[in-house]
């Protein structure tokens, strides 16, 4: 069973079977999102935890542990193990997932949504019942075009790039960001993502997160994505530790403003 938000002219509806995703957000009655697929990963928008995007063939070594994840995406492992599991509803608008048989370690993520007067606040935190490694995302799917509102476009302005081996995986090297089609992860953005439709109406992506993937490879749908760290992480560096008493917390913000439509 789907749960209805409703706040002004926003209806936001997430579906706890399929991953507690955002299933559908509707503006004066307009559908933003692709609302269906035939893959998991391919609509709505859904939490990546407890990594997001890519780990190269699935693998990784943390604190002396060999760790073989699910290759989603052959020869990879993509997008974390929580975007197609059943969530349990734990309040009006917040959900709760174990993290799982596919993760080594024991750790559950919190959703919880918050609709309001021209704004979708959307907090992420994921419990260590021991210290593991942990990043996490969002993943739209926004639709190129919007009955209602028009042709759907995005403005990104990124400064630097993670460069890419020709399997699809970020080798850790930053360079300048080229000029799209794009599917790769960015960081140091000069201002804040934005959505622009056709009738004037304007939305504002804004994150506690400071990478960002793009992939605007499809003609009917564009994805913009916050994470806390790029793809395959746990292979490049450092990420985020959550551990009893010290969960790791994100959150994305949706802001719009409508046009005169």
């Amino acid at each position: 069973m789907t749960v209805r938000l409703t706040a002004d002219d926003a209806t936001a509806i997430i579906d706890p079977s399929h991953g507690a995703r955002l299933a559908s957000l509707r503006l004066r009655g307009h559908e933003l999102l692709v609302t269906s697929d035939a893959q998991s990963t391919g609509w709505g928008a859904y939490p990546m935890v407890p990594w997001a995007g890519r780990v190269r063939e699935g693998r990784f070594h943390w604190r002396g542990q060999d760790v073989a994840l699910p290759l989603g995406a052959p020869p990879h492992a993509i997008h974390g193990t929580v975007f197609d599991r059943e969530w349990r509803q734990t309040g009006p608008a917040t959900f709760v997932s174990a993290l799982g048989p596919h993760w080594p370690w024991e750790g559950t993520v919190e959703s919880a949504f918050e609709l309001g007067p021209g704004h979708l606040r959307w907090t992420l935190t994921v419990h260590g019942q021991e210290p593991m490694p942990v990043t996490l995302g969002w993943h739209p799917w926004f639709q190129r075009q919007v009955d209602g509102l028009g042709a759907a476009t995005f403005r990104f302005e990124p400064h630097l790039m993670y460069q890419r081996d020709p399997s699809g995986i970020p080798t850790g090297t930053l360079v300048t960001a080229p000029p799209g089609p794009w599917d790769d992860c960015f960081t140091e953005l000069t201002a804040s993502p934005q959505v622009l439709y056709a009738d004037g109406t304007i939305l504002e992506l804004r994150t506690s997160c400071d990478h960002w993937v793009v992939y605007d490879e499809r003609d009917y749908a564009f994805c913009i994505e916050p994470q806390s760290a790029p793809p395959d992480a746990f292979n490049l560096g450092p990420t985020q530790i959550a551990a009893p008493g010290d969960p790791v917390v994100h959150h994305m913000l949706l802001r719009w403003t409508h046009g005169v439509g």
